[in-house]
């Protein structure tokens, strides 16, 4: 465990580097932001003292280091700024529609794993003969269909077709299922190769043979040996996906017409409204090192050859 802590430095030290690549993006995007916040509050040809009001307001004038100090210090303490459009602070609306995203990812994690434990372990059952073929063109046709051409079809197909569904969905759990599995299908698809690498490398260990000579069952091998070796690199990929997840949210959100966050900032990046856009990015980088920290202790704490090699 004494790794623990490098191991935070290096998130944190990560965070900073990621907050000021975006903080960079609000800073070098095109054209004078107070312009484009009066655009977006609807006046369309502002005059020199209103967007001069709009500067003094926002302190565009500060120097560079000063305003991003000012930007960071805010983001700690979670005010990610005001939203263009709305004139509301960007952590308040996106607190709002954040239940609606948090379901839909979480349905979509379950759904995932789900999947990606039934074709992994089916492929590494039999490697080389047809439910290892099937699980491998199953996989392949679930990575390869983008997400956005797969909720159009599962809305044009299942639900105005079958009539099974809503065509719009309003974000509660009778309407999650059919955007879960459409933002689920390529992640599953993914850590479904990785589980059936990890069981098959697992499964060619000297001790699983002196485990069958013994008389152990195939699945008390898999539950007791082969899934728990294999499961550190199948977790390192289920946390790095879960934040692939989130920042794949936009697009099946718009689709079904989700009231979540990633919809919210697809209507942001329409109106060119930048706080919402580097708020939304910014969540999503620190989603993503706070997970690849959680998976990196997890695995360690799971195998014990991981904290010898970080001594």
């Amino acid at each position: 465990m004494r790794a623990v802590p490098a191991r935070l430095v290096q998130a944190l030290v990560t965070l900073a580097g990621a907050g000021a690549l975006v903080f960079g993006m609000l800073a070098v995007t095109p054209g004078d932001p107070a312009r484009r916040v009066l655009e977006a509050r609807g006046v369309t040809e502002p005059s020199p003292p209103a967007i001069a009001a709009v500067r003094a307001e926002l302190r565009l004038d500060d120097p560079l280091p000063l305003r991003f100090l000012r930007w960071a210090a805010d983001a700690v303490t979670g005010d990610l700024g005001i939203s263009w459009r709305t004139g509301q602070p960007v952590a308040l609306e996106f607190a709002a529609r954040l239940p609606a995203t948090l379901r839909l990812t979480g349905a979509a994690l379950v759904l995932a794993v789900a999947l990606a434990l039934l074709l992994g372990a089916a492929a590494a059952a039999a490697p080389g003969r047809w439910p290892d073929v099937v699980s491998r063109v199953v996989a392949l046709g679930m990575l390869v269909v983008p997400s956005f051409v797969l909720g159009v079809v599962v809305l044009d197909v299942v639900v105005v077709g079958a009539g099974l569904g809503r065509v719009i969905a309003d974000g509660t759990w009778a309407t999650v299922f059919l955007p879960a599995l459409t933002l689920a299908l390529a992640s599953g698809a993914t850590w479904s190769r990785v589980l059936r690498t990890g069981l098959l490398e697992a499964r060619s260990a000297p001790y699983l043979r002196v485990s069958a000579a013994r008389g152990a069952s195939p699945g008390r091998r898999l539950r007791v040996h082969e899934l728990p070796n294999a499961a550190a690199p199948f977790l390192t990929v289920v946390g790095l996906g879960t934040a692939a997840l989130i920042g794949g949210a936009p697009v099946v959100e718009s689709v079904f017409t989700w009231p979540g966050v990633g919809r919210y900032t697809v209507e942001a990046i329409d109106a060119r409204d930048m706080p919402v856009v580097v708020g939304f990015t910014l969540v999503a980088v620190v989603v993503y090192v706070v997970t690849s920290l959680v998976v990196d202790l997890l695995c360690a704490l799971i195998d014990p050859r991981l904290r010898r090699d970080a001594r």
